[in-house]
């Protein structure tokens, strides 16, 4: 199986060859655009990722063998366009778990209301955040990135990858008073946690 790296050095000679690259991370991408931007924009921004992806193809360091941090870096500053779109979406969010007429009192509503009420919290809680610290944490939790591919990502350093994830953890759990959690990192810089008074 080849890998992006080896995808990418035969693009550079077969263009056809890059649609390997579109298939193999594509759904990735749109997935990521379409929560943070919305479906409406993630198909453009999805394209518009492989195009800018296809246009600097020359620049891509062939010494990295995966090329979704790059991907994710085109796509995140092609989502910076779209902010207002998701201030929008999580002003909406907000606005929708606040209001309290569910006339319904069956165990499944009530599990989709406070799935609204929560959504609502969190929608609130990443809108006051700093939008570099936001946008860091969603690349962690949607995108799936370790912390070494939203530095590149980003291209910014690792430690300022950690710093931004901790800011935005820190406000997650105050301002939706979480309970502190004893957190490890593991192999994948993913944490393992459980309430201390597990």
């Amino acid at each position: 199986m080849s890998t992006d790296n080896d995808i990418i050095r035969r693009s550079r000679d077969s263009p056809a060859v890059f649609g390997e690259l579109y298939d193999r991370h594509a759904s990735v991408i749109y997935r990521y655009a379409a929560r943070r931007a919305g479906d409406f924009a993630a198909d453009d921004v999805t394209s518009e990722t492989f195009l800018v992806a296809w246009e600097q193809l020359e620049t891509y360091d062939l010494d990295r063998e995966d090329a979704r941090p790059w991907l994710f870096g085109i796509a995140t500053n092609l989502l910076r366009r779209h902010h207002r779109a998701e201030a929008k979406i999580l002003k909406t969010a907000a606005k929708a778990a606040s209001r309290e007429a569910v006339a319904d009192d069956s165990d499944r509503i009530a599990a989709r209301v406070d799935a609204v009420v929560a959504s609502g919290r969190i929608a609130r809680s990443l809108k006051t955040m700093a939008a570099i610290d936001r946008e860091t944490l969603l690349l962690y939790a949607w995108a799936d990135l370790t912390y070494e591919g939203i530095a590149l990502a980003m291209d910014v350093p690792l430690g300022t990858v950690r710093s931004r994830l901790n800011r935005a953890r820190r406000t997650l759990r105050t301002q939706l008073n979480l309970e502190i959690l004893d957190e490890t990192e593991n192999d994948h810089e993913r944490l393992a946690a459980a309430p201390r008074n597990a």
